[in-house]
């Protein structure tokens, strides 16, 4: 009763801490050595057969993105306003801007402003001063909500705030654009996700909207707005975090990838793991689909962007309805003109730089995403669902299983004949991709994936490096030896919810060794941007 009381209070204090709206800030290449870690890349498609209805629900949906941008604001840092006075430059104020705070997210969330020390592994969504024994001896039922902050009353109490009552006034008007665009669709199933959408934001009820999400399939425009993801929670990955993305779909790539989602039984049968780890059956509504993005807000805007999504995460979803696979083309293209051939030409032997493909590249993304529907969500031995027992390491070992059962997809389908290239094209790009994603550093889900497979890769045998030409050298059979290797390591690991297996593997092999360190840093040297960042919105697409 006595935190009923104090709520009120609570709640004004805490509104006034949340940042309103704040207009983009623009980004673009100089000679900042931090800035230049990235590279510009303009959000574009064709909207040219779009109507004035549908042209003018894209700006209302990137109005609702902005919504969310600000909200993941308050959950990474607080005042977004607090963090831009930290900089005393423009360049050093927009490296914050890129990062949601001033924490180098592609240097381990190091700090890069000297009076802020390490960013708080729970990021806002606990009290910076909370325990992991305080939280886990407190008796309440709603504290591993993902959508609860955790905040102290008056007398230093911890209690839970839902995101819809924090965020109350926002998420009011997210809410009322999202029902705008469902007036303006002529698309049915996108006005009923939209509606449920609007609904959900209002109670943190989610469930409902993500299966209508899955229940579209005709629709050109599409979203993916609130809180989904855990990674910005590196304390419990209990916590998920607001973002946006505004999608346009490219129907002629989306027909090509239609014939895999058939596959997924029958590869679920065949993972190179024991039965009893292989038992769940992938959802046969799950579809895959190529898209343009044209904005991006919140958590995927972080440091790092994202080229591929796979949702809902909602395990009984995915469990009846299987998973979305959403590519992004453009974004994906980017990466790879602009980031992973220049990386090739530096660290790939010369006679195996040929086999690197867009294709290739493409397909590896897309099955990484296809694999999360594969494996197991729930522990054989009654330790709850996998989230639940490998709590903090749950996503750094699902993106790793998601990597290695992707190329492990790839390699089933094309010994069947549905894929047509080499392999051989296939391990060499993933091997160049590998490169480019471990330099988003060790601190991220994605970014203790990469070194947890670079180092098993490493030892046995997968690659190697000729010392005095600095090139790797990709060892075709025992990278298929590895990849089935790591499948059953890391399915086992999840299967038996192994918590205290998981964390001493991330503890011994889950950071960047000096050898590779020495790599990356000459990629540094050469110029080569690590990541992308965007120049997007209604002005950029011409609306």
């Amino acid at each position: 009763m006595k935190r009923i009381c104090l709520l009120p209070i609570i709640l004004i204090f805490l509104s006034a801490c949340t940042p309103e709206v704040q207009p983009d800030v623009s980004t673009h290449q100089n000679n900042d050595p931090l800035l230049n870690k990235y590279t510009s890349f303009k959000l574009t498609s064709d909207l040219s057969d779009f109507n004035d209805s549908q042209r003018t629900m894209i700006s209302k949906l990137i109005d609702a993105a902005k919504i969310m941008d600000t909200l993941f604001w308050y959950e990474a840092f607080g005042s977004k306003e607090d963090a831009l006075n930290l900089g005393n430059s423009e360049s050093l104020r927009e490296f914050i801007t890129i990062n949601y705070g001033p924490w180098d997210r592609l240097n381990n969330n190091q700090s890069f402003i000297s009076a802020k020390g390490k960013k708080p592994a729970g990021a806002n969504f606990y009290p910076i001063d909370m325990t992991k024994e305080e939280f886990e001896s407190w008796e309440m039922e709603e504290k591993k909500s993902q959508y609860t902050f955790v905040r102290r009353d008056e007398d230093g109490k911890l209690f839970t705030i839902p995101y819809h009552i924090m965020f109350s006034e926002q998420i009011q008007k997210a809410s009322n654009l999202l029902r705008e665009c469902a007036l303006l669709s002529d698309d049915e199933g996108f006005s009923r996700y939209l509606s449920l959408r609007a609904d959900a934001l209002l109670t943190d009820e989610y469930q409902a909207s993500d299966i209508a999400w899955m229940d579209m399939k005709t629709n050109s425009i599409d979203v993916v707005i609130g809180p989904i993801e855990n990674y910005e929670d590196a304390l419990y990955n209990y916590k998920s975090a607001h973002e946006a993305y505004v999608l346009i779909k490219d129907m002629e790539w989306s027909a090509k990838l239609e014939k895999y989602v058939a596959y997924l039984p029958e590869l679920q049968k065949g993972i190179p793991v024991s039965n009893a780890y292989k038992q769940e059956k992938p959802g046969a509504n799950a579809d895959l689909n190529a898209y343009d993005v044209v904005y991006y807000a919140g958590d995927c805007n972080a440091g790092s962007k994202t080229i591929a999504i796979n949702l809902p995460n909602d395990e009984q979803v995915q469990l009846e309805k299987g998973s979305r696979r959403l590519q992004l083309k453009n974004a994906m293209r980017a990466k790879y003109e602009k980031i992973l051939l220049p990386i090739a030409d530096a660290l790939i032997d010369p006679a195996q730089r040929e086999l690197i493909s867009f294709d290739a590249f493409f397909a590896n993304t897309m099955f990484h995403e296809v694999a999360h529907g594969l494996g197991i969500k729930n522990t054989i031995n009654g330790k709850g669902t996998v989230r639940e027992a490998l709590k903090e390491n749950y996503s750094a070992l699902e993106e790793g299983k998601a990597d290695v059962l992707g190329l492990y997809m790839i390699t089933q389908l094309q010994e069947k004949g549905e894929i047509k290239e080499e392999m051989e094209t296939f391990y060499v790009t993933f091997m160049a991709g590998i490169f480019r994603s471990v330099r988003f550093g060790a601190s991220s889900a994605h970014g203790k994936a990469n070194m947890l497979r670079f180092n098993f890769f490493e030892e046995q045998g997968a690659f190697t490096k000729n010392s005095e030409t600095g090139y790797y050298h990709v060892n075709f059979d025992k990278m298929k030896l590895a990849m089935n290797a790591l499948s059953e390591k890391i399915l086992s690991l999840q299967g038996d919810g192994n918590y205290e297996g998981v964390s001493d593997w991330v503890a011994n092999q889950g950071s960047i060794k000096s050898d590779l360190q020495g790599d990356l840093d000459r990629l540094i040297t050469l110029g080569i941007p690590v990541d992308i960042i965007f120049e997007q919105g209604a002005e950029v697409l011409g609306l």
